[in-house]
């Protein structure tokens, strides 16, 4: 399952991509730079689709093993903005954010069979780069077993100027329930995003420490 968050205390574009209006993030072709100054930017979409392609099985001894239905596979982040403000944005304990005030991130539906034509979607408010310092986008599965090579995830943004940029959800860890996707960072001026795939076996608060975050979790449900 999760947990919800409790509020703490405390390069340049590069060439491979798999058409002229696509750039896909590899491991040896990492990051790119999503904003630039001067530039009017406004909300950049984040999409998450799936589709499971596991076989159904049915019956007592399925439901034993965690098969016996379809996935639900989240789309969120976590964020740190420009004055230290921190958070999370996931459809676990009904964290959506808001795009027109802090953390200028909201989440706009929870698609809980992969079946919705749109996915997951994240809209990130870029036409102020500076108020972010950074934000880790993450998948995680929600319901169902934990087996990311059934489920084919891409992970699309669509900045509003510039190629879309995508990251396939590759070299899975079975066993694992969140895989942090990229990393969004800003350097004041210009956001940029870095390829990361990195499958984090626990919950929230493991890929919290993972990366460092430094806030403070407790058991939540949706």
């Amino acid at each position: 399952m999760g947990i919800d968050y409790t509020k703490s205390e405390a390069g340049r574009m590069p060439s491979p991509g798999t058409d002229s209006g696509t750039v896909t993030l590899t491991k040896s072709a990492r990051s790119v730079t999503l904003t630039k100054p001067g530039v009017d930017h406004g909300a950049m979409r984040v999409n998450l689709n799936w589709s499971s392609t596991a076989p159904r099985k049915r019956g007592f001894l399925a439901k034993l093993a965690g098969v016996g239905g379809g996935v639900d596979l989240d789309l969120g982040c976590l964020y740190e903005l420009a004055d230290g403000s921190k958070g999370v944005i996931q459809a676990l304990g009904n964290s959506f954010g808001a795009l027109d005030r802090p953390p200028f991130v909201a989440l706009d539906a929870d698609d809980r069979t992969g079946a919705t034509t749109g996915g997951e979607n994240l809209h990130i408010n870029l036409e102020r780069p500076e108020v972010f310092r950074r934000i880790l986008i993450f998948a995680m599965i929600y319901e169902g077993a934990p087996n990311w090579a059934t489920l084919d995830g891409k992970v699309t943004m669509y900045p509003s100027a510039g190629p879309r940029v995508e990251v396939c959800l590759d070299s899975p860890v079975d066993g694992a329930r969140i895989c942090a996707v990229a990393l969004l960072t800003s350097t004041g001026q210009e956001l940029s995003v870095r390829r990361e795939v990195d499958y984090i076996t626990g919950n929230q608060a493991d890929l919290d420490r993972a990366y460092g975050w430094g806030m403070k979790w407790a058991a939540g449900s949706k």
